[in-house]
């Protein structure tokens, strides 16, 4: 690929569909290869608003707007950040062979919508996933805990992100304000929710996944090194990499892997989520972006998933080699408040081998992450006791004085 100047005409133009802390960091790594980036996200000042060479705010799930959008800025490529987002539009446009979606428009349908990824994995690929059912009411969705799935079980919207609208549960009594959380809690509405039975696993993993061009022009999957996390309420809290495991379980991994990204086609890089208990694997979602969990590659990896995604996009060389063992910890908001004030970012800084990532998020919300401690250490313990330590040296309060 030949590189073009920023803001002239012969830019490579990048279109950020969402801009979050995910979009923030991919913008920086397209930057630096002289790429153009135009961030779109639904409310003003996002943080990837905030290093991109422009700007937009739109409703995302609005056709119309999403097509006069592309149509007014030309981009090279169309790189989706977020569930929320008009699927069907990308589809007519890639349909024009002007625009690259970034890996595919159909991999965009698929993964941001529950039911089609789950039904490609478990029915087609006839990989091993939970226990699951979709449901169009509060009836169908009883029925099918009550005739198979059992309890525990999750209950989710069919799209959304970051845990928003699952629940686990335990009891019959529970399963009404399930649904209704599941309904109205996502981050669209597709009519459905799915209920997946619990798996006993040992742990979680993200394998993120690269599908980038060699030297001779021919795709190859590479695999980073394992990531475990750990989650509340369906969100992320705490990564590490590399996560222990068996070489059978880790090569069931990157078979899984290696299945759903060839399938779903395109360049760039994956987060696929996996169960693990001893040498047993279970497929659990996939994202065809960078991950939450990846960010903990900002400090385990020469390429961070965020080059590692830009690189693949722009056919460049990849290297998904492990240099650090590391860990995140997010940092996480307990008032609701605009304009919020740090504090206690020099204490976290002054552990030996330590990051901190603020997002700039202009508003926050009780849980929302508004940033995110790094860690290396000379062991996954270490680093995770320094990345939750620093973590939780920041404290986010009001702006007393106002905005």
């Amino acid at each position: 690929m030949i590189i073009g100047t920023p803001l002239t005409n012969n830019a490579i133009r990048a279109l950020l569909l969402g801009s979050g802390e995910l979009g923030k960091e991919l913008t920086i790594s397209l930057q630096r290869y002289g790429v153009e980036v135009i961030a779109v996200d639904r409310y003003k000042n996002a943080p990837a608003h905030q290093v991109a060479h422009r700007s937009y705010v739109i409703d995302m799930t609005d056709v119309d707007a999403v097509k006069q959008l592309i149509a007014l800025e030309q981009p090279d490529f169309i790189i989706p950040e977020i569930e929320a987002i008009a699927t069907e539009a990308l589809v007519d446009i890639e349909l024009q062979g002007r625009f690259t979606v970034v890996p595919n428009a159909r991999a965009i349908q698929l993964t941001m919508n529950r039911e089609g990824i789950r039904t490609l994995v478990a029915e087609q690929l006839k990989i091993p996933t939970s226990r699951y059912a979709f449901a169009q009411n509060f009836e169908e969705l009883q029925a099918a805990v009550e005739n198979g799935i059992g309890y525990p079980c999750f209950i989710k919207p069919t799209m959304s992100s970051s845990g928003k609208g699952q629940s686990l549960v335990k009891s019959a009594e529970q399963l009404q304000s399930s649904w209704d959380y599941a309904k109205y809690s996502g981050r669209v509405d597709t009519g459905k929710v799915i209920v997946e039975g619990m798996i006993d696993f040992d742990f979680e993993i993200t394998l993120l996944t690269v599908r980038a061009l060699d030297e001779s022009g021919v795709i190859q999957t590479s695999f980073c090194a394992p990531i475990g996390h750990l989650q509340k309420n369906g969100d992320y809290r705490e990564s590490w990499q590399p996560q222990q495991m068996s070489a059978t379980s880790l090569n069931r991994s990157q078979v899984i892997a290696f299945k759903v990204t060839n399938e779903i086609g395109g360049l760039g890089l994956f987060g696929v989520e996996l169960f693990v208990k001893g040498d047993d694997v279970w497929f659990s979602e996939i994202s065809p972006r960078p991950h939450d969990t990846g960010m903990v590659t900002l400090v385990t990896q020469k390429q961070n998933e965020f080059d590692l995604h830009a690189r693949a996009i722009l056919g460049l060389p990849v290297n998904a080699t492990l240099y650090n063992e590391g860990a995140s910890a997010v940092v996480l908001s307990s008032i609701n408040a605009r304009g919020v004030e740090y504090y206690g970012l020099a204490e976290a800084l002054a552990i030996p081998d330590t990051e901190v990532r603020l997002f700039g998020k202009p508003e926050a919300f009780v849980n929302r992450r508004m940033g995110v401690a790094l860690a290396r250490g000379k062991n996954i313990e270490e680093a995770r006791h320094k990345a939750v330590k620093a973590a939780n040296l920041i404290v986010i309060k009001e702006d007393v004085l106002g905005e």
